[in-house]
């Protein structure tokens, strides 16, 4: 992460705001725009990622494919493709399925406050996972996820199992 990276500050109808830099509305909890890319293969299993210990939190954590947040001036569409080719080094045609706010602090004092824009795309393939993004990915079917999300949740990230539950409710989940 640079310093200089901005996310767009929004309210609760999605209307910007303002923008901040990124850690610091990490640090103040200011809600901003985010977006988390799900992408599936032709046999219906979810394409996961295990992130960086580096990244600056939720480190080591397993969550969806690709996760983010657009620049000011920058649609989500752009920003999902951008990320994607950076995270997991593939794009694929992706489309907005909805978008859900959460609030969820952590133990290092930073605190995800986001409005969450859920893409969902389609690739068969193996990524090329960027290392500083990435520690690990593999293809799972949504059944064997939900149970060992069920069994491990510490495993995953604070937003991925309120972006599941919503595409399970929606019939977007196998």
């Amino acid at each position: 992460m640079t310093v200089t990276e901005r996310v767009v500050l929004v309210d609760e109808n999605d209307v910007a705001v303002g923008t901040e830099e990124k850690l610091a509305a990490h640090e103040r909890a200011l809600l901003h725009r985010a977006l988390s890319v799900f992408v599936f293969d032709r046999a219906g299993r979810l394409l996961m990622q295990r992130r960086a210990l580096s990244k600056y939190h939720s480190g080591g954590l397993w969550t969806n494919t690709c996760c983010s947040h657009p620049r000011p001036g920058e649609a989500v569409l752009d920003a999902a493709h951008r990320r994607l080719v950076e995270e997991m080094g593939f794009d694929c045609a992706l489309e907005p399925a909805f978008t859900f706010l959460y609030h969820a602090p952590f133990a290092d004092g930073l605190t995800e406050h986001e409005l969450d824009h859920v893409l969902l795309g389609r690739f068969d393939g193996a990524p090329v996972a960027n290392p500083d993004e990435v520690a690990e990915w593999a293809w799972v079917p949504p059944a064997e996820l939900e149970a060992e999300l069920a069994r491990n949740p510490s495993r995953y990230t604070a937003w991925f199992p309120l972006a599941l539950t919503e595409l399970r409710r929606r019939g977007l989940l196998g």
